[in-house]
């Protein structure tokens, strides 16, 4: 059974059509849109400032959403992908981006719209991530512009999928 806990009289707020796996946790001041999904091991604590999510966001297996006390709350967008064992921490992620693997958004950062954060990629503290591009490396920075086709392709196609494999669990 997932951890679905109040904290400081605040419940999670998780529409029906989400799926929370089993050994999720989901904390506090959270509040999620519809069809999102937390996977396996993911951990969304709204226990120092609050998380807000859009529309269809999936957080994968292992990762971790959390904020900072009184300064940095965490902002996602609609359509939002964050991979597997990422850690998104204090900062605003806006619509249509995909977050890789293992990859690190610190706070106060702001991710635009249309965005690839490739996998392992560390976005340093108030680090803005540009509108239709993709970012890599050790601190992130800019290695191209996005394209058409990996909008389609890449971002949009990962979080309609996450979407269908919730289906499967329900």
């Amino acid at each position: 059974m997932s951890i679905i806990k109040p904290l400081r009289g605040i419940a999670p707020q998780i529409p029906d059509d989400c799926f929370i796996a089993e050994n999720a946790t989901i904390v506090g001041e959270v509040f999620m849109g519809n069809q999102c999904s937390v996977w396996f091991n993911a951990v969304i604590r709204g226990d120092v400032n609050y998380i807000k999510m859009g529309n269809k966001v999936n957080v994968q297996d292992g990762a971790i959403i959390h904020g900072t006390y009184k300064t940095s709350p965490t902002n996602i967008g609609n359509n939002v992908s964050i991979g597997h064992n990422a850690l998104v921490h204090g900062c605003t992620i806006h619509d249509n981006v995909l977050i890789g693997m293992g990859s690190i958004i610190m706070d106060d950062c702001i991710v635009e719209s249309n965005c690839i954060i490739a996998a392992g990629a560390v976005v340093t503290k108030k680090a803005r991530v540009e509108s239709g591009s993709i970012y890599a490396g050790i601190p992130a920075k800019k290695v191209k512009e996005i394209s058409e086709e990996l909008i389609s392709g890449e971002i949009n196609r990962i979080a309609n999928n996450y979407v269908k494999y919730a289906s499967w669990y329900e």
